[in-house]
């Protein structure tokens, strides 16, 4: 015997549109039902604020270098302190737009050297990590 379908041949149709009882409202975030309205913050002070983290960053290199007792050459040192100071007072430790962004902290070669450091005083650190205890 053949399969006969239950439903009209012209195939599954609804006759009037689903609706929803209520309508659907997005909820408004908190600061617009307490009047506030955060601003998206301007270029200047995303600039500034990643000067702030390049200086943090510097100082991290350097304080964590000295914790560990990885001993830093003079140059990198100097290296530290002068991109650190000229951060601080230009906004930037370079001027020649061939050697990085122009919207960049750092040059790239200067963010290469300040990562060779970083990575110096990390493998430093998990060389003077004691082995843990052999469990028997």
């Amino acid at each position: 015997m053949a399969f006969k379908s239950k439903t009209p041949s012209k195939g599954l149709r609804q006759k009037t549109p689903l609706k929803a009882k209520a309508g659907f409202k997005a909820k408004a975030p908190m600061q617009a039902k307490t009047g506030l309205q955060a601003k998206p913050p301007s270029p200047a002070d995303q600039k500034k604020a990643l000067q702030k983290a390049t200086v943090r960053l510097l100082e991290k290199a350097k304080r964590e270098a000295a914790e560990q007792g990885v001993d830093l050459s003079e140059w990198e040192a100097e290296f530290i302190d002068s991109v650190k100071g000229r951060v601080q007072t230009y906004g930037r430790a370079f001027a020649d737009p061939d050697k990085g962004a122009m919207e960049g902290i750092l040059s790239l070669m200067q963010g290469l050297k300040l990562r060779e450091i970083r990575k110096k005083v990390k493998t430093k650190a998990t060389k003077n990590q004691p082995a843990p205890p052999d469990e028997e």
